[in-house]
């Protein structure tokens, strides 16, 4: 089971027990995070696409770290002129380990599977 989530303008499949690198998230890492703007759920035959979010879906997930990406290089010119120019650039990130994946439809099966036995 998979979930895609938007967050910081960009959107992520997300997997329980796996971590994702998203833009910087204002929190201290160990802290808990949710995403509550789940555009689609994949669960086999059960997947949902919300219109535009899912409702009742929620990612649970926590901080490993906040920290910045591999160095890139933005090297402009102009052919014949002389002009050069040359910048770096390190991109910040947070890295989230995805905790649990919750729905609606998921406790409602939980729940119906318990009273069963």
């Amino acid at each position: 089971m998979y979930a895609i989530v938007e967050t910081g303008g960009k959107q992520y499949k997300l997997e329980e027990g796996r971590y994702v690198d998203i833009e910087l998230l204002d929190a201290n890492p160990n802290d808990k995070v949710t995403f509550d703007k789940v555009v689609m759920l994949v669960n086999g035959k059960k997947s949902k696409v919300g219109q535009p979010y899912v409702d009742g879906a929620v990612v649970e997930g926590s901080i490993v770290k906040n920290d910045k990406a591999k160095k890139i290089i933005v090297f402009k010119q102009r052919p014949k002129k002389g002009y050069r120019k040359k910048q770096g650039h390190r991109q910040q990130f947070s890295r989230v380990m995805i905790n649990k994946i919750n729905t609606k439809a998921g406790k409602k099966a939980q729940e119906t599977e318990a009273g069963e036995e």
